[in-house]
């Protein structure tokens, strides 16, 4: 065999050969591996600490079939179950399609909206405790609260008591929370327009289209893949955030505008049944995987190559 037969061969044997890794031991040795251990080692015990121990305890609290039964047989949570469907279907929905429209407002490049920018960041840079307080001591006081004061003072009408009514509580945990989060969706959206070249519109007005065909046929289909990502993510934070229930109507009156977050507080809290809090908590993954499928799904089919 001549030597071009050889070198061929050996070719042949490694293009059929699998690709061997090299393992991340055999580049550290000595000191290196024992300094990328000492780093690794408190990260991974960490980790361990406060991520895999509770949540597999969690899941072995949640594991029996009699607690989801006994969750059933509970009227408050019947009644819980559908204020959350609604709470977060209303929340998220709001606050997307106004984030959708204010983003298009505040890309104008003016001096005064972009410091009106800045003043409607305000209320997503304020902590989460006192900012939904603040919402519950103006709605909770009948002709005292600040809401009710204003409207007799300007218009000479007595206001409704807030929290008085499940619905109008629950109202107003909505209101509460689309104040909250508005503006960073409305930042994330910003981003997304800003990131679109301005070549596009420019050719499209130059061909003559109007600026709804340029939001529908070039904004929307650009900015679509993000629009679902945030979508996604603030259906999972409303959906696990307690929050803006607790602090803004308590879930008044009696257990009528609570969601099932709240409802667990006062499972483990208040009822001493933390098993059944953590079952409450586990049943949202009926939902909430679902939800993730859907909405992964429309993800892909709206991808859009700039």
């Amino acid at each position: 065999m001549s030597s071009m037969d050889e070198a061929l061969s050996a070719t042949a044997m490694t293009a059929e050969r699998p690709p061997r890794w090299p393992g991340w031991h055999s580049h550290l040795k000595g000191s290196d591996l024992g300094w990328s251990l000492a780093f690794l080692v408190p990260y991974a015990a960490l980790f361990a600490a406060f991520v895999i121990y509770p949540v597999g305890y969690g899941l072995w609290m949640g594991s029996d079939p009699r607690l989801y039964a006994e969750l059933l047989a509970d009227p408050r949570y019947v009644g819980t179950a559908l204020n959350t469907l609604v709470f977060v279907g209303l929340a998220v929905n709001l606050e997307m399609l106004l984030a959708l429209l204010l983003s298009g407002f505040f890309a104008r490049r003016r001096r005064w909206i972009k410091a009106l920018l800045v003043v409607f960041l305000l209320p997503w840079t304020l902590p989460a405790v006192p900012a939904f307080l603040s919402f519950h001591w103006m709605l909770v006081a009948y002709q005292a609260g600040l809401l009710d004061r204003l409207l007799w003072v300007l218009f000479g009408i007595e206001g409704p008591f807030w929290l008085g009514h499940g619905w109008l509580a629950l109202a107003c945990d909505i209101v509460a929370v689309i104040w909250k989060w508005l503006p960073l969706w409305t930042l994330v959206l910003l981003a997304g327009r800003m990131a679109i070249p301005k070549d596009l519109y420019e050719s499209a007005a130059i061909d003559g289209a109007s600026a709804c065909e340029r939001f529908r046929y070039i904004t929307l289909p650009l900015i679509a893949s993000l629009y679902v990502i945030s979508s996604l993510i603030a259906a999972i934070w409303a959906f696990s955030d307690f929050t803006p229930v607790f602090f803004v109507s308590g879930g008044a009156p009696a257990f009528s505008s609570e969601v099932i977050a709240t409802l667990a507080v006062h499972y483990a809290l208040d009822f001493a049944h933390p098993e059944l809090a953590v079952a409450a908590g586990l049943s949202t993954l009926i939902v909430l995987l679902p939800l993730v499928v859907l909405l992964m799904r429309r993800l892909k089919a709206t991808e859009v190559l700039l």
